[in-house]
């Protein structure tokens, strides 16, 4: 990334922290009442409070292992059950009907199942995040495995490679781009919902603290949380997409947009006009 880009960016998130910090200590009431929020600062301090106690960490430790149990079973199975539902008629007409009707639930709305279903809270919330990423996974790669060309799983079995060969071979690379694509929407719902669910039924976790704050009326430390998440959700969402980027580097990659006429005209050195060649005369007869 170039360095204008890093600074729009930074710029853009700078100029967001002002605005919020201009209509907040100006107390603004028209339609929305910025005067409840709390400042930039307020949260700045608050977070300082918080950072590095034990609390604060045994939050964060708590979310992130959560976070990554449910999520790497749903990586593993979704994949797995993506690629053979699409791949097997005999799996597509026992798996599909079921991944169809069980799809649309909202992963937060099996928390009485999850209650009723498993022996402790913590083991709730690790199902109700593996459910979150499972469907996303297994819908990209059922629709990347799909969507792969025949031409070269029949050149695989033309040269005698067998099943597992195709599969590992042809298969799971072709299908990467749209796996990473799938694991990457993944974690930000998993991200939503184990927040949702630590606020409903956790007794650690980031989403369970952010919940307490509000209830004691702690609005400073509501934002710790949410700026928390945010950060967490970036950093694990980064991690994901650089992973991706990496397993897929044999990929051929677009070429880099070129620059606009206008930025190629200003950016283009003066042209240096030329005398106008003479005319030749034709010789007089």
């Amino acid at each position: 990334m170039s360095a204008g880009r890093r600074l729009i960016r930074a710029a853009s998130l700078a100029a967001a922290l002002g605005l919020w910090q201009l209509l907040t200590s100006l107390d603004v009431e028209l339609w929305l009442r910025f005067g409840q929020f709390p400042t930039v600062g307020e949260v700045a301090s608050a977070f300082g409070d918080r950072l590095g106690t034990t609390p604060y960490g045994q939050d964060l430790a708590y979310s992130l292992r959560r976070i990554v149990i449910g999520f790497l079973l749903a990586a593993v199975l979704g994949v797995a059950a993506g690629t053979a539902i699409a791949r097997s008629r005999w799996a597509a007409d026992l798996l599909g009907p079921l991944m169809e009707v069980a799809r649309p639930i909202p992963a937060i709305a099996l928390v009485p199942v999850a209650i009723l279903l498993l022996p402790s809270n913590e083991q709730g919330i690790v199902f109700i995040t593996f459910t979150a990423a499972f469907f996303p996974v297994l819908v990209s790669t059922r629709h990347a495995v799909r969507a792969l060309t025949p031409v070269w799983e029949e050149a695989v079995l033309t040269m005698g490679g067998g099943r597992l060969r195709v599969l590992f071979s042809v298969v799971l690379p072709g299908a990467l781009p749209g796996i990473f694509g799938g694991l990457s929407v993944g974690i930000g719902v998993a991200w939503i919902c184990v927040i949702s669910a630590e606020m409903i039924s956790g007794e650690y976790g980031v989403g369970y603290r952010t919940w307490q704050d509000y209830t004691v009326v702690d609005y400073p430390g509501v934002f710790v949380g949410m700026v928390t998440i945010g950060a967490l959700g970036w950093l694990t969402s980064t991690t994901v997409e650089f992973l991706g980027r990496r397993a897929t580097a044999w990929l051929p990659r677009p070429p880099e947009r070129a620059p606009s006429r206008a930025v190629r005209r200003a950016a283009a050195p003066p042209a240096v006009s030329s005398p106008a060649p003479a005319l030749e005369k034709e010789p007089v007869s």
